[in-house]
């Protein structure tokens, strides 16, 4: 990990020593929902002091530019199309963020990071020292699927890689205790162990369109030639 940023230690800058860890995308859409597992995994395993917030950001998109304004740093889980072998992560730093999110990013928010940096910068602030912790996703288009192998894989990795860096900040951070309470990022219905307890299979929900939708579609199709 980069060195030490002692002046943020002593809360200078836009949002002083706060720090945010955030994780954006889609539970609904395979692979999109990385950074929100990601987050929520973080939240489970570590503990860290009041001076750091762990969110779910979603999809929110410009309605997370306050995030980005009141806190000096931030660390960012998502899935980003870096063109790697897939459940690879990739860390991009600070300024060299919004050129990834823009060029490579793939995905129902993919201007949203981008724009929500600019405009905190238009209203006179943003975090000055930014990570991004992306994975290279496998599928991105499976509505109601979850993380593919790789990616689920590739959580925990990304998890401790934000945890040292919030020590490489000089923030204490400590793995909780088995079975110790955990700040709840996500939605109860939305957790990943009931998600995937109770999402209902392919077969039950299909994924690709409903079948009498694409049967008609076929019948006017074969009708028109």
């Amino acid at each position: 990990m980069s060195g030490s940023w002692d002046g943020w230690r002593d809360g200078q800058g836009a949002g002083g020593a706060r720090i945010l860890v955030i994780g954006v995308g889609n539970v609904l859409w395979a692979d999109e929902g990385f950074g929100v597992r990601a987050a929520e995994a973080f939240a489970a395993v570590y503990e860290t002091p009041e001076t750091v917030s762990v969110v779910d950001g979603g999809t929110q998109g410009l309605y997370l530019v306050d995030f980005f304004r009141e806190h000096g740093r931030v660390i960012i889980f998502d899935a980003v199309d870096f063109g790697d072998a897939p459940g690879a992560l990739r860390l991009v730093r600070d300024d060299e963020i919004p050129a990834f999110v823009t060029v490579r990013k793939v995905s129902l928010h993919q201007a949203g990071l981008q724009d929500v940096i600019a405009c905190a910068k238009l209203l006179g602030g943003c975090a000055a020292h930014m990570l991004l912790i992306g994975v290279q996703p496998v599928e991105l288009e499976d509505y109601g699927g979850s993380l593919r192998p790789p990616v689920h894989a590739a959580v925990a990795k990304s998890i401790d890689i934000a945890a040292a860096q919030l020590r490489d900040w000089g923030v204490p951070v400590s793995r909780r205790d088995q079975g110790s309470a955990s700040e709840e990022v996500t939605a109860a219905a939305l957790a990943l162990e009931r998600y995937e307890a109770e999402r209902p299979g392919a077969n039950e929900a299909c994924r690709i369109g409903d079948a009498r939708v694409l049967a008609a579609l076929a019948d006017r199709l074969s009708v028109a030639d």
